[in-house]
């Protein structure tokens, strides 16, 4: 689409045209070169990383622990008319375990 020139236009080609002659004179600023990253070298040692680790979590079947020192099982039970009583046993096996917050689940 052609435009009828009239002053307006004129003005503003010459204010822009001033503008791009300025900036043709600027000098842009030096910008540091950008390093190449080193970062492809640390490929190999992360496959290494995630080789060991899966050979650390799935290294064959364990075989069951067994206690070799005694386990000291300490509960607090409710008496009669309410008090509390510690019971302290001793044993090599621990055959059941419940949660000290086992209670909030049943109480409520």
């Amino acid at each position: 689409m052609k435009t009828i020139n009239n002053s307006e236009d004129q003005d503003l080609q010459n204010f822009f045209s001033e503008m791009k002659a300025e900036d043709s004179t600027m000098e842009a600023p030096q910008f540091p070169k950008i390093r190449k990253s080193n970062s492809w070298r640390l490929i190999p040692l992360g496959i290494a990383a995630t080789l060991a680790l899966f050979a650390w979590f799935f290294s064959g079947d364990k075989a069951i622990r067994t206690l070799d020192h005694d386990v000291i099982i300490i509960t607090l039970e409710a008496g009669q008319n309410n008090e509390l009583q510690f019971k302290i046993e001793a044993t090599t096996e621990l055959e059941s375990w419940d949660s000290p917050t086992s209670s909030l689940l049943t109480d409520f």
